[in-house]
């Protein structure tokens, strides 16, 4: 009974230890295709900086907009002179009267009390004026009247945001291609695996039969040898491939925005896949190319130039200001600040402030003039990206086209690959043929199973790059 406080310890340690090995260990996934892309673009960490961006210039935004609404400030200030200052005033300036010499003496005791000497200069009076502590709490309240940058500052709230947006769907748009790329690769790499080994199993199983046909005395050396080549050749590869496929898998779980140690399963193979990217009739889609997210960010572009150019000529306006300005001034020689019977002595001050920039030494025309020569560079650019995004969508389709004929062509060759090795394999075993013309024609299925492979992949990714380029989506808000 003792020992059962020390038991129950034990087992809470224990229970906690598993849950954080728990929390510790890699998480699960599978994923298709489309569930891939959607789960990239929401977790990818480029998606994630870039939709934080689109917030940025949402609160970019209200800035600019609350620069021309009234702003209110306070202020407090409490002073104690440690020492106060001593003013000396002409003598000749009080009536000798008998109440001009008791308001003197009275300074005089007043400085003394201070500790400020009296030796004043002949014919001046060492005096104080004000109380040695002091409390001033104000309001402020400012209002913009008018100012041209102001007014330019918002017309190019609709701007800023919209170049965040677009670059936030030229990021997802990435997002997908290399998702896409990097969901190929790793069915490439699984495949690439695959057949490899089952060519190990086949090859080994032929250099066994034919080490002991050697061995009965009805082949030649030469022929287990060339056998033992291709076998080497083929683990080599295999060796290669499984460390290809390791890589992209962890290739794949970064453009996911996922922990490279998670472990990712696939729903779709590569077959699969290529035959839902066979889509020919993709070739025939037009798009206006001010629909292309390249353009619009370049349209984006050419218009900041342009409200650069505003602001400066708006700079050259006057700008009116106005305020009002409220509060309470306390004085006393001790700290009564708090106290219920401290007076204080209100002040209110309105007033405006105008602003009429008159001459700059032809500074601001200089500013002008580059703002306006990179708003015309901003518009070459335009023109540029224009012609260019139709050179890349003619690209695109030829290089999609070509894809598809490779592919059409090594599904052909993969054929006859298979159909000559087999026949040559038969004729080895018959002794018709030699072991050379039987390691050809392996080495020309092995080189016909890769092309088919990548022939799919290319598919992929060339439909991909055409897609992205015809793809009109824009940032959605809802988002």
């Amino acid at each position: 009974m003792k020992n059962r406080p020390v038991n129950v310890l034990c087992f809470f340690l224990l229970a906690l230890t598993g849950m954080f090995a728990q929390e510790e260990n890699p998480r699960n996934y599978r994923f298709s295709i489309e569930e891939a892309i959607e789960f990239g673009i929401e977790n990818n960490y480029q998606s994630q900086i870039a939709e934080k961006d689109v917030q940025i210039a949402l609160k970019q935004k209200w800035e600019i907009i609350a620069q021309g609404l009234p702003q209110i400030d306070g202020a407090v200030d409490y002073q104690n002179f440690l020492k106060q200052p001593v003013t000396l005033l002409p003598a000749a300036a009080f009536d000798n009267t008998q109440s001009t010499i008791d308001i003197v003496e009275e300074y005089f005791d007043d400085v003394q009390r201070n500790d400020v000497p009296v030796n004043a200069p002949e014919g001046f009076i060492p005096v104080r004026f004000g109380t040695k502590q002091s409390v001033n709490a104000t309001a402020t309240w400012r209002q913009l009247l008018f100012d041209g940058s102001y007014i330019v500052g918002i017309q190019s709230v609709k701007t800023l945001l919209q170049i965040s947006k677009n670059a936030k769907t030229k990021t997802d748009l990435e997002i997908k291609k290399s998702v896409i790329s990097a969901y190929g690769n790793v069915l490439l790499a699984e495949e690439s695996v695959d057949i490899l080994e089952k060519n190990v199993s086949t090859v080994q199983k032929n250099y066994n039969d034919t080490q002991k046909i050697y061995e009965n005395g009805l082949a030649e050396q030469e022929d287990v040898e060339q056998l033992e080549i291709t076998l080497l050749r083929l683990k080599n590869n295999l060796s290669r491939s499984e460390r290809m496929r390791d890589i992209a898998y962890e290739l794949l779980n970064l453009s996911l925005g996922i922990p490279v140690e998670d472990e990712v399963m696939l729903t779709d193979d590569l077959d699969a896949l290529a035959m839902k990217y066979y889509d020919p009739a993709i070739l025939n889609k037009i798009i206006p190319v001010e629909e292309n997210i390249d353009y619009r960010i370049a349209k984006n572009s050419a218009e900041s130039a342009q409200i650069q150019v505003r602001l400066q000529k708006a700079k050259a306006l006057p700008t009116l200001s106005g305020f009002v300005n409220y509060g309470y001034q306390g004085f006393s020689d001790k700290f009564t600040f708090l106290n219920s019977d401290q007076e204080y002595f209100g002040q209110s001050i309105l007033g405006v402030s105008l602003n009429i920039p008159i001459f700059s030494s032809g500074m601001r025309s200089a500013r002008t003039q580059q703002r306006e020569l990179e708003y015309e560079q901003a518009l070459l650019d335009l023109e540029q990206t224009e012609n260019d995004v139709k050179r890349q969508i003619n690209m695109a389709k030829s290089e999609y086209e070509f894809s598809i004929e490779s592919y059409q062509n090594a599904v052909r060759n993969l054929e006859l690959a298979e159909r000559i090795e087999n026949k040559n394999q038969i004729k080895f075993f018959e002794g018709i043929a030699s072991s050379f013309e039987l390691t050809e024609a392996q080495r020309q299925l092995y080189t016909a199973q890769q092309e088919y492979l990548q022939s799919m992949l290319d598919v992929i990714t060339a439909k991909a790059e055409l897609e992205n380029l015809l793809d009109t989506r824009s940032y959605n808000d809802e988002n």
